[in-house]
Protein backbone atom coordinates (compact mmCIF):
# COMPACT_ATOMS: atom_id res chain seq x y z
CA UNK A 1 0.00 0.00 0.00
CA UNK A 2 1.25 3.39 -1.12
CA UNK A 3 0.31 6.24 1.50
CA UNK A 4 2.10 8.84 4.05
CA UNK A 5 1.80 11.14 7.11
CA UNK A 6 2.07 14.56 6.48
CA UNK A 7 1.82 17.59 8.85
CA UNK A 8 0.32 21.11 7.61
CA UNK A 9 -1.52 23.61 9.16
CA UNK A 10 -0.04 21.98 12.91
CA UNK A 11 -2.01 18.63 12.06
CA UNK A 12 -0.76 15.07 11.05
CA UNK A 13 -2.91 13.40 8.40
CA UNK A 14 -3.03 9.92 6.26
CA UNK A 15 -2.83 10.56 3.15
CA UNK A 16 -2.86 8.48 -0.02
CA UNK A 17 -3.07 8.98 -4.28
CA UNK A 18 -6.41 9.82 -4.42
CA UNK A 19 -7.74 10.85 -1.28
CA UNK A 20 -10.06 14.37 -0.64
CA UNK A 21 -9.68 15.57 2.49
CA UNK A 22 -10.39 18.85 4.33
CA UNK A 23 -7.12 20.82 5.58
CA UNK A 24 -6.67 24.43 7.15
CA UNK A 25 -6.75 27.47 4.42
CA UNK A 26 -3.65 27.11 2.28
CA UNK A 27 -2.72 30.52 0.31
CA UNK A 28 -3.33 28.70 -2.99
CA UNK A 29 -5.84 28.92 -5.75
CA UNK A 30 -8.73 26.62 -7.28
CA UNK A 31 -6.93 23.81 -9.60
CA UNK A 32 -3.52 24.61 -8.91
CA UNK A 33 -1.16 22.50 -7.22
CA UNK A 34 0.37 22.32 -3.93
CA UNK A 35 3.41 20.71 -2.41
CA UNK A 36 3.60 19.25 1.41
CA UNK A 37 7.22 18.99 1.78
CA UNK A 38 6.99 17.57 5.74
CA UNK A 39 6.41 14.11 5.05
CA UNK A 40 6.78 12.25 8.64
CA UNK A 41 6.53 9.17 7.28
CA UNK A 42 6.42 7.21 4.06
CA UNK A 43 5.43 4.02 2.42
CA UNK A 44 6.05 2.87 -0.81
CA UNK A 45 4.31 -0.63 -1.14
CA UNK A 46 7.01 -2.84 0.59
CA UNK A 47 9.43 -0.11 1.81
CA UNK A 48 8.90 1.98 4.68
CA UNK A 49 10.39 5.87 5.45
CA UNK A 50 10.46 6.68 9.13
CA UNK A 51 11.49 10.08 9.19
CA UNK A 52 13.61 12.17 12.09
CA UNK A 53 11.46 14.33 11.87
CA UNK A 54 10.85 14.08 8.53
CA UNK A 55 11.70 12.30 5.40
CA UNK A 56 14.59 13.99 3.67
CA UNK A 57 13.63 14.75 -0.06
CA UNK A 58 10.26 13.06 0.01
CA UNK A 59 7.28 15.46 -1.26
CA UNK A 60 3.39 15.11 -1.67
CA UNK A 61 1.68 16.66 -4.34
CA UNK A 62 -1.96 17.27 -4.66
CA UNK A 63 -4.52 19.52 -6.21
CA UNK A 64 -6.69 22.46 -4.88
CA UNK A 65 -10.07 21.70 -5.61
CA UNK A 66 -12.00 24.41 -3.46
CA UNK A 67 -11.71 27.22 -0.83
CA UNK A 68 -14.55 27.23 1.87
CA UNK A 69 -16.06 27.83 5.13
CA UNK A 70 -17.07 24.81 7.64
CA UNK A 71 -20.31 25.26 9.12
CA UNK A 72 -21.09 27.31 12.00
CA UNK A 73 -20.06 26.28 15.58
CA UNK A 74 -22.14 28.44 18.08
CA UNK A 75 -20.13 28.99 21.16
CA UNK A 76 -22.27 29.71 24.10
CA UNK A 77 -20.99 31.35 27.46
CA UNK A 78 -22.86 31.25 30.84
CA UNK A 79 -22.71 31.88 33.97
CA UNK A 80 -25.88 31.47 36.30
CA UNK A 81 -26.74 33.81 38.83
CA UNK A 82 -24.75 36.55 37.53
CA UNK A 83 -26.71 37.81 34.52
CA UNK A 84 -23.63 36.66 32.27
CA UNK A 85 -24.69 34.93 28.53
CA UNK A 86 -22.71 35.87 25.58
CA UNK A 87 -23.18 33.97 22.20
CA UNK A 88 -20.77 33.37 19.59
CA UNK A 89 -20.58 32.26 16.03
CA UNK A 90 -17.34 30.68 14.23
CA UNK A 91 -16.82 29.40 10.85
CA UNK A 92 -13.54 27.65 10.03
CA UNK A 93 -11.79 28.36 6.91
CA UNK A 94 -10.79 25.37 5.11
CA UNK A 95 -9.09 23.98 1.82
CA UNK A 96 -9.91 20.65 -0.06
CA UNK A 97 -7.33 18.76 -1.36
CA UNK A 98 -7.00 15.68 -3.66
CA UNK A 99 -3.82 14.03 -3.00
CA UNK A 100 -2.35 13.14 -6.49
CA UNK A 101 1.44 11.82 -6.12
CA UNK A 102 3.45 10.48 -3.27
Amino acid sequence: MNFAVIKTGGKQYLVEPGKKLKIEKLEAEEGKNVIFDQVLLKSDFNKLEIGNPIVAGAKVTGKVLKQGRAKKVVVLKYKPKKRYKVKKGHRQHFTEVEITKI
